[in-house]
């Protein structure tokens, strides 16, 4: 039986922005081209119904696309000019494929009349584009405009979610069709079956020292409450992947912490002490793994059952002692059901399995950063979202705040530069009625700083700290480890911030002080909630700052002492 036509013929970009409006989709990322004017066309005649956010940079749209797919589940979407404007997007394909975030990225294509020529910014995405995406096409007919795009939705949502290119030659877009639409997909979730369920029951209840690590994408409220049911019935320890800190209650007594090499020891511990390892929805990549030393490959020490969607991850790094192709909901609604055996305890109790966080002294100088970071935390609403990029300055919200829940938080897997202030622009968009605040470094915060003027045009109050050292911090820090007194292109020579934000009609103010913080941080929040403008507060501070417990002057000092090695 085949579909109805569609009644009047319509152009290959109506037919294309028709199809994601019937999916569902509100909102679009872009820099404009004029590769996909057709598009763009369509989406004047529908601008009720999807908002267009016109960007800076095609970085800052992917970035923002990728961040919208962490925050709904659903593909971000993203459209931007062939040739550079590809290019420039690369960063936020490559970061949703590692982060496993549901995306699709259109990009302007040449005509079919010239193709092959190397003709004014031509490219090939299929050969571009192919190690970064889950599939990589050109839409060469107008009439599989739908098939095209049901079939990407459901590439980037199924499995492990990612990212999804599709190239649309100018000559496709122009041309007309009565194809009728696609019926959005309904992504597949993989369960568990009762024998894998009555195993992992056996495990946890023969386990001395049990784990839970969660981590992945496409969680709901309802996969999160129901795996926190089954934490708390077998009184499991949680720790989450890197940067995955919004999965759990961090004020819960059985939270250990994020795993990653930089962790803190009392949490390092709880993890590394573990003799059963249940990784729910994540993907067991180096940080997670801390440097694929405490989760060994092939063969871990520990017991390790591996939860994931997509069958490719179970065993890829690690051979589990059970794998379960499951997804994360599917593995939720079955541990619903699970209960503990009668009369069976855990051998130790996960409740306060970290133990107590030693208190972080004072950063030295006249700004202390933890006592900052500390004024955010201490101030922040439940429903707020806080954005962080790649840098060491990250650490001071990630040790300061407590996380709680889906959307309290957007930060880069990958460890991108330049992510949190796009990201902090999707959170906003997303739920303007919530506080939104981004951690930035100086150099990351440079990388797509521009976007401060897509925040102004699109009238989103956020609040942007930008943690100023003048370093390349985490580059440095690496450096003085390996190259000690050899420091180099890690220095940097930076613009007032505050001024800068001035200058695009933003909230701009300087602090140097630890008494300056919290009026000036208050005021930035008051005015981005008053006004519906970004705030920007330049923190600026001694380069010797390197760490939230550490500094380069403490570094050189302990390498002076060190003994010399013998010969």
């Amino acid at each position: 039986m085949t579909r109805p036509e569609s009644a009047e013929p319509r152009s290959g970009g109506e037919a294309l922005i028709a199809q994601l409006q019937a999916f569902g989709v509100r909102r679009v990322f872009m820099v404009p081209g004029e590769s996909f004017l057709p598009c763009i066309d369509a989406l004047y005649a529908r601008r009720d119904a999807i908002e267009s956010i016109v960007c800076r940079q095609e970085g800052g749209a992917a970035y923002m696309a990728e961040a919208h797919g962490k925050l709904t589940g659903q593909p971000g979407i993203c459209f931007v000019s062939r040739g550079p404007g590809a290019t420039n997007a690369a960063i936020g394909v490559h970061t949703a494929r590692e982060d496993s975030t549901p995306m699709i990225l259109f990009i302007g294509q040449v005509g079919g009349d010239t193709a092959d020529r190397q003709c004014f910014q031509e490219v090939d995405y299929r050969a571009m584009y192919a190690p970064l995406a889950k599939w990589v096409a050109q839409i060469e007919r107008a009439d599989r405009i739908p098939e095209y795009l049901a079939r990407a939705w459901t590439t980037a949502t199924s499995g492990r979610p990612g990212p999804v290119v599709l190239a649309l030659p100018e000559d496709m877009l122009a041309r007309l069709t009565r194809a009728p639409l696609a019926a959005p997909p309904a992504t597949p979730q993989a369960c568990p079956t009762p024998n894998d369920m009555q195993r992992l029951q056996r495990m946890i209840e023969s386990a001395a020292r049990p784990l839970l690590l969660l981590g992945g994408s496409r969680w709901s409220d309802a996969a999160r409450g129901a795996v926190r049911d089954f934490a708390l019935r077998f009184d499991l320890p949680v720790a989450t992947a890197w940067r995955r800190l919004e999965l759990f209650d961090n004020n819960h007594p059985n939270f250990v912490g994020q795993v990653s090499a930089s962790m803190p020891a009392h949490q390092k511990r709880v993890v590394t002490d573990s003799d059963l390892v249940i990784a729910l929805g994540t993907r067991l990549c180096e940080p997670t793994t801390i440097n694929y030393e405490w989760l060994a490959s092939p063969t871990p020490r520990q017991t390790l059952v591996h939860i994931h969607a997509d069958a490719n991850e179970i065993g890829r790094l690690c051979t589990p002692a059970l794998g379960i192709v499951a997804s994360v909901a599917g593995f939720a609604q079955a541990a619903a059901a699970l209960a503990p055996t009668p009369g069976w305890r855990p051998a130790r109790s996960g409740a306060h399995a970290a133990g107590s966080a030693p208190v972080l002294l004072p950063t030295p100088g006249p700004l202390d950063l933890n006592a900052a970071a500390g004024h955010v935390a201490a101030s922040l609403p439940a429903r707020a979202c806080v954005t962080v990029g790649a840098g060491n300055y990250a650490l001071y919200a990630h040790r300061h705040i407590a996380f709680k829940g889906l959307a309290s938080q957007l930060a880069p897997a990958v460890g991108a530069m330049g992510y949190g202030l796009p990201a902090a622009i999707a959170a906003k968009l997303h739920d303007r009625d919530a506080p939104v605040i981004c951690f930035a470094g100086d150099g990351c915060f440079q990388m797509t700083m521009q976007e401060v003027a897509t925040a102004v045009q699109h009238r989103l109050g956020i609040v942007i700290l930008v943690f100023n050292n003048g370093l390349y911090g985490t580059i440095r820090l690496h450096q003085e480890r390996a190259y000690p007194g050899r420091a180099l292109a890690t220095t940097l020579v930076n613009p007032d911030f505050a001024q800068l934000a001035q200058s695009y009609g933003a909230f701009g103010h300087r602090v140097t002080t630890t008494e300056e913080f919290a009026p000036a941080y208050d005021a930035a929040l008051a005015h981005a909630r008053e006004h519906q403008l970004p705030a920007i507060l330049d923190l600026v501070y001694d380069a010797d700052i390197i760490l939230p417990d550490r500094t380069l002057s403490q570094m050189h000092a302990d390498r002076a002492c060190a003994p010399e090695p013998r010969a």
